[in-house]
């Protein structure tokens, strides 16, 4: 403790012998961050402690983790590690000037972590103050920094390394999510004219030319012009970037894209995408409110006199006050940039009393085995997530002072509440091309991905994700027969239609539709929205329904046929999530969603659709494979030309469009569209399609269908096509041997034999149910079937998620759950008491069973 105390303001040169001493033993531990090291000086590998936190982060010198005060004794014992440098930030008063005002303090190095400063902080009467120190385990020796003289040459360049080292989630890819915008240089000083531009809700159009898509406004004069190919991939005739060197005016926001979150900003000078801090305060100067999304006029929003009735208003509950909600489960997540979705799953998802015993109930046991690199574990980062949304932690109500400081002034001092959650995401979305985007997603997908993550991570002895696993019985039927074939599958949601032709305002809707064109051709404000209203007994009635096969081969006549299906429960999960299918695609395949309200009910009960089997009287389709047709010119082969030009008029190569329609089989262009997303990234993506003789065995950038390689093992790339429909690997190999590699005999194989056998080779298991958009996954199948939870088709509503935009595409997600008796919304950071829970307008809602 003597040399402790030297540490800490005894004499300078005994202090500056024994560091040369007491570093000595560690030097060889001690390593300077290389390029490509990550260093997380941000946040704890095991919670969410922050150098913003009461105990600071300590960020280890060999590994270049980050860990809370809570946690640093476990690093410490597991790898004994002993040299960690310690990170604090402080928020301190400013010393009030001579005139009454704040007066900075001058500090030298006072802000040198890369950290985010909250846009709560009112910085005329606070700052922030780093502080650094080295401290040496067991004992907690500390040295303060900078101690340049005294410390060694390799210590001092480790410190300064780490102290400078970038965010580990900024990535080179321009489309990686964690390539963070950065705020303009233009934004804080741009000069806005007053000259009365009055910007419309819609029926936008370039000033200089016809183009009605791809409009930009300038936010200095209020122009609306064309964009060019650059940011977006937009078509236009660059007259926003005409404009700008004409004028000089710096920033455009994208129409169409602003939200309550932000909207998209281009800076033609700093020629790049840019963040808008004021973003808001620059739209309102031409009468556009972010959150309400309606022109102002002379100081009156029209919500002040209109009811509220947009999506954006209703699902937020905007226009009521909503009471904050604090402590364990009202923990608010930070929105990375359209990360909503995955915020909005999350809390639903540790809203379930399994999810909540698998990892937070097991998380002290999951983090004593954890890798060494937690950061890249997946159980170790749910454990966290569930941690920090449930303990109370990262949720705490301000203390009385503070209330007081709040309702005197409109400023607070910023609290700190809530979680982000990069590390979870930048774990969650590895190599997957769309969550690891910056792109809005559907909750609906990567609902199923983390379905997929949970199945190949079990922890303890039960999967958590069983609880939403059912098996679903289908019954297809020849029309000219009339024999039948029944096959079971797994499912983990139940996806209603939505039965737009039972509205029961169809009046209502038609007179509308006749006032929006009308106001729209006019340039006039839109006329009141009318919802379309479906029953949801109309929309379980259109499940339950039988629908056509396409291209069905009936077995019994040797030939194709009409056939006809239809889909049942065989068994009933313990929790149900039902998704209302809103999204649909237009003329230009560009997702589009239904803006529909649907009478959901509290209490569903859907035992009248129990799955019954082979009925007496009925007769099976024989189990017989379709002949396998070989072309006398393998060249010749069709390939769909619709489904091409469909996915070329999204942007995509036409070869690539033309590979992707051939090697998924002429399916359509939904599954050609997941084979380009699965290859965009190849060298010879763009290059001609070139189709090998029959038996021939492909090249290695492009394996064609048919060819059979030496070991007599299906060709890879029809296995990858399988697999990217969310079968698992093994299910693919046999499907396609079993059928010659017919990959459409090999998918009717796969559901007409829902119990395969399982090959030995467990590394072929790793990429299995991954981009299912529809659910049709198969779990694990040995002995005993897959494993589901069988009960009573009766449900109780406790959450729902809804979605606010025109698309999958855009928009922005909030979740709703029902928490001690009272229904709860949770919007990003926001947790609140709800008070008009909007549960007509949800998109995935979730339904636990009623106990019998």
């Amino acid at each position: 403790m003597q040399r402790a105390a030297l540490f800490r303001g005894g004499d300078a040169q005994m202090a500056a012998g024994d560091l040369g001493e007491l570093l000595v033993p560690y030097m060889p531990t001690i390593r300077v961050p290389k390029s490509g090291d990550r260093v997380f000086k941000t946040e704890c590998a095991f919670s969410y402690d922050s150098p913003d936190s009461e105990g600071g982060l300590y960020v280890c010198m060999n590994t270049f983790l980050g860990f809370g005060r809570e946690h640093i004794e476990r690093h410490y014992r597991k790898t004994g590690q002993c040299v960690y440098l310690h990170l604090k930030r402080h928020l301190r008063q400013k010393v009030p000037g001579a005139s009454g005002g704040a007066l900075p303090k001058r500090r030298n190095a006072k802000l040198f972590l890369d950290l985010e400063i909250s846009s709560d902080l009112n910085s005329d009467d606070f700052e922030y103050e780093d502080e650094a120190k080295l401290v040496i385990f067991p004992d907690h020796y500390e040295i303060s920094l900078p101690n340049i003289e005294e410390l060694p040459a390799l210590v001092t360049i480790a410190c300064d390394a780490l102290l400078s080292a970038k965010s580990p989630y900024r990535k080179q890819e321009p489309d990686s999510w964690e390539e963070e915008l950065q705020a303009s240089k233009h934004a804080k000083t741009l000069v806005q004219l007053d000259n009365g531009v009055r910007i419309p809700p819609s029926g936008w159009k370039c000033s200089r030319c016809d183009l009605r898509e791809n409009l930009w406004l300038n936010l200095s004069d209020g122009s609306v012009l064309c964009g060019k190919w650059f940011f977006d991939g937009s078509g236009g005739n660059g007259h926003a970037l005409e404009h700008y060197r004409d004028t000089g005016y710096p920033l455009a926001v994208k129409l169409g894209t602003i939200t309550p979150d932000g909207a998209d900003v281009y800076s033609f000078d700093e020629e790049e995408p840019v963040l808008d801090p004021h973003i808001a305060k620059h739209l309102a100067h031409f009468g556009i409110d972010m959150l309400q999304m309606q022109v102002t006029d002379n100081g009156l929003r029209d919500n002040d006199i209109k009811p509220r009735v947009s999506e954006w208003e209703v699902i937020q509950e905007a226009g009521v006050k909503l009471k904050p909600m604090y402590g364990p489960g009202y923990t608010g997540m930070k929105n990375l940039g359209n990360s909503c979705y995955l915020n909005a799953v999350m809390q639903a998802i540790f809203s379930i009393p399994e999810f909540q015993r698998a990892y937070v109930g097991n998380l002290p046991r999951i983090f004593d085995y954890s890798p060494l690199d937690p950061t890249q574990d997946f159980n170790t980062q749910m454990a966290k997530l569930g941690h920090g949304l449930l303990s109370g932690q990262y949720s705490k109500p301000p203390m009385k002072s503070e209330l007081i400081e709040q309702v005197m002034k409109e400023e607070h001092k910023p609290q700190h509440n809530g979680i982000s959650p990069r590390m979870f995401k930048a774990f969650i979305s590895k190599g997957h091309p769309e969550f690891s985007s910056n792109r809005q997603q559907d909750a609906q997908e990567f609902f199923l991905h983390l379905i997929n993550l949970v199945e190949r991570n079990p922890v303890g002895s039960e999967n958590p994700s069983d609880v939403f696993r059912f098996l679903v019985e289908e019954r297809t039927q020849c029309c000219q027969s009339r024999k039948v074939r029944y096959t079971d599958r797994v499912d983990y949601i139940m996806q209603l239609p939505v039965a737009m032709e039972a509205a029961t305002n169809k009046d209502e809707l038609i007179a509308y539709e006749l006032k929006r064109r009308e106001a729209e051709a006019a340039r006039r404000p839109l006329p009141e929205l009318v919802r379309a209203k479906i029953p949801f007994s109309a929309c379980l009635q259109a499940f339950s329904e039988p629908s056509n096969v396409e291209d069905f081969w009936s077995s019994a006549l040797q030939a194709k046929s009409a056939g006809v299906k239809t889909s049942r429960f065989a068994s009933f999960p313990e929790y149900l999530v039902v998704q209302i299918k809103k999204f649909t695609f237009g003329l230009d395949w560009i997702p589009k969603k239904l803006d529909v309200s649907i009478d959901m009910p509290d209490f569903l009960d859907i035992t009248h659709l129990r799955a019954r089997g082979l009925q007496p009287g009925e007769e099976e389709l024989p189990d017989i494979a379709p002949p396998i047709v070989i072309p006398d010119d393998p060249k010749a082969l069709d390939i769909d030309e619709s489904s091409v030009m469909q996915l070329a008029e999204m942007g995509f190569p036409l070869e690539a469009c033309r590979k992707a329609v051939y090697y998924t089989g002429n399916l359509g262009a939904e599954v050609a569209f997941n084979w380009i997303i699965a290859h965009m990234e190849e060298p010879d993506f763009a290059e001609p399609l070139v189709i090998p003789a029959f038996g021939e065995v492909a090249s290695s950038g492009a394996a064609a269908l048919g060819a059979v390689g030496l070991d007599n093992q299906p060709p890879e790339e029809m296995v990858a096509i399988i697999i990217s429909m969310g079968f698992q690997r093994n299910v693919a190999v046999q499907a396609l041997k079993a059928t010659n590699n017919n990959l459409e005999r090999a998918l009717e194989w796969i559901f007409s034999h829902p119990d395969p056998e399982e090959e030995s080779d467990p590394a072929l298991d790793t990429m299995d149910m991954e981009n299912n958009a529809n659910a049709n996954i198969l779990a694990e199948t040995g002995s005993e079937g897959p494993r589901i939870k069988d009960g009573p088709g009766r449900y109780e509503l406790f959450g729902f998620i809804s979605h606010m935009g025109t698309s999958t595409m855009s928009g922005h997600y909030v979740c709703h759950l029902r928490k001690e008796g009272r229904w709860v919304i949770y919007n990003d950071l926001r947790v609140c008491a709800s008070e008009r829970p909007p549960k007509d307008l949800g998109y995935i809602y979730f339904y636990h069973r009623i106990p019998s």
